[in-house]
């Protein structure tokens, strides 16, 4: 009998997913049922990779090689969840499962986690998009009687996959040349850049500065005390 496989974000997903749908059996990291076979992932499983033919050993940085833009990405598991990986894949390689759900967050971050993963697996099989906004479990119910098609969700795959590539170029290219530029007169001296990282990191530079220059100085309050019909109360000026 055909089965999906549905794949999650998170365990705990999966887990809400399985009490919500019912008739599951729990495996070691995976459920199974007459219909279905659930999964997750445990966020990002797999990331960008520059091809070995354009990698430049580090500390022989230098402006000769840049700007870095290859041809195409690679894709490499990420080391502390490859066991995870090495799971889903094999899920999705099973003979008796002919189609994929995506379950994972409803988001652009979500898309990119499961068509990495279906990359890396080369799945050829047909995809459906759970799209949910509430974890309860009719919601979790009704989002399965309106799977979306792949097609719907080719924009924000599109967007999910040029935003991490972008991400990457700005990185590895902004690090690079200011590692270059601070290595100038020997040493290596290692100077990071991302396009989150950087901009967050002037923001508290810049907070920092401010404290620095703060400077105390004297003022003053104006209070006094008031009478009423009901008594005695303070008052301060504004």
């Amino acid at each position: 009998m055909s089965k999906k496989l549905i794949i999650a974000e998170k365990p705990s997903v999966a887990a809400d997913i399985a009490r919500a749908l019912g008739g599951f059996t729990k495996h070691d990291d995976y459920f199974e049922s007459e219909e279905f076979v659930l999964t997750s992932a445990i966020g990002h499983l797999l990331e960008l990779a520059c091809p070995e033919a354009y990698e430049v050993k580090r500390g022989k940085w230098s402006f000769a090689h840049l700007p870095v833009i290859p041809p195409h990405f690679d894709l490499k598991p990420i080391e502390k969840t490859e066991s995870r990986l090495k799971l889903v894949t094999k899920l999705i390689k099973r003979k008796d499962v002919t189609g994929l759900v995506n379950a994972c967050d409803a988001g652009r971050e979500g898309e990119l986690i499961f068509n990495y993963i279906a990359q890396h697996a080369k799945s050829g099989k047909p995809v459906q998009r759970l799209w949910l906004q509430s974890m309860t479990p009719a919601a979790i119910r009704d989002g399965f009687e309106q799977l979306r098609s792949n097609e719907q969700m080719l924009g924000l795959a599109d967007a999910a996959r040029s935003r991490s590539e972008a991400d990457w170029m700005v990185g590895i290219n902004g690090t690079r040349a200011m590692t270059a530029f601070n290595s100038r007169d020997g040493g290596f001296f290692l100077t990071t850049v991302g396009r989150v990282q950087t901009p967050t990191l002037s923001i508290v530079v810049e907070r920092e500065e401010k404290i620095r220059a703060h400077r105390s100085r004297d003022y003053w309050e104006i209070h006094a005390s008031f009478l009423a019909e009901a008594g005695e109360y303070p008052g301060k000026w504004f």
